[in-house]
């Protein structure tokens, strides 16, 4: 097994454990078990009758499975949360946690091509058996489509320019590693605000690889016939295009437009927002953990009355 603690520190633990609101015999979900760090701090508020679930697609993940008879592992996307809980046979749950986002392991291992810190083969897939990776992206994209994922997903101010420049290059030569990625780029990228640029870019071709926005939007979806009346949905995002879409799934039980309506004028909407404005992490974890600086938690409760 991997050190769990040098493989991801969890970001805001205590908000998270005190957001789920746990019951020693309640069923939780944690849909993003990485190093287990959060995990591990769910099964110590669960009493001998209590459960916990665990999802996670990346084969990494899975050596640091919890030795718990309480504990179970799935290795799978979350996006698969409700199939799977019932093969477990599991119908509903009290809580669901999922802290979205790449974890520091994957970062920091180098042949995975996440980071912009190490030269790579451009790959950047969560789950390794994938077909789609970040050089098939580059190599194989349309110039349009490039240019809406890099301004989507990346909110890249000159997308369309990075665009071109990418379709240009490789008719001369594939672009397949970190490195050569950089060089194709680099006249693009602003003066002082190389990491930054570097960061968008990535995170562009991260999104998609993985289908992480889709992936996202099917399983808050699923949430609403996974949770028990008064359970609690738990959600920590890294970047404004994910945490939009929890915020607006929270508040309206969609992600865009205004929210539906009964016969009778009476909003319809699953869950009820318990943190009005979202939760970031204090100026001590600030000071001990990078990761935590764009963190936004939300929380929400599933209604009694909601179908």
């Amino acid at each position: 097994m991997t050190n769990p603690s040098a493989y991801h520190v969890p970001v805001m633990l205590q908000e998270c454990i005190e957001a789920l609101a746990i019951q020693p015999d309640g069923v939780y979900v944690d849909v993003t078990f990485g190093g287990g760090g959060h995990s591990r701090e769910i099964l110590k508020h669960l009493g001998p009758n209590g459960r916990l679930i665990a999802f996670d697609q990346d084969p990494d993940a899975v050596k640091n499975a919890i030795d718990d008879p309480r504990f179970t592992l799935v290795h799978q996307n979350f996006k698969f949360i409700k199939n799977n809980l019932r093969l477990l046979g599991v119908k509903e749950v009290d809580g669901i946690l999922g802290d979205l986002g790449v974890s520091s392991h994957q970062f920091d291992s180098a042949d995975r091509g996440f980071s912009i810190r190490f030269d790579a083969d451009l790959d950047m897939r969560m789950d390794q058996v994938a077909d789609l990776d970040a050089k098939r992206v580059l190599n194989t994209y349309a110039e349009e489509d490039l240019h809406r994922l890099f301004g989507m997903y990346g909110e890249i101010q000159n997308a369309r320019s990075l665009a071109k420049t990418v379709v240009t290059a490789r008719l001369t030569a594939e672009i397949a590693t970190v490195s050569g990625l950089k060089d194709v780029i680099k006249r693009l990228v602003p003066k002082g605000k190389e990491h930054k640029y570097h960061a968008q870019v990535f995170q562009a071709l991260r999104i998609e690889v993985n289908q992480e926005l889709e992936a996202l939007q099917s399983f808050l979806e699923q949430t609403v016939s996974v949770l028990k009346p008064s359970g609690r949905l738990v959600i920590m995002s890294y970047h404004s295009l994910e945490d939009r879409l929890v915020k607006n799934f929270m508040q309206k039980g969609k992600f865009r437009g205004e929210v539906e309506k009964d016969f009778f004028g009476n909003e319809i909407k699953p869950f009820k927002v318990i943190s009005r404005k979202a939760i970031t992490a204090s100026a001590d974890e600030l000071a001990i953990n990078n990761r935590s600086r764009s963190a936004k938690l939300r929380v929400a409760e599933r209604n009694l009355n909601s179908a």
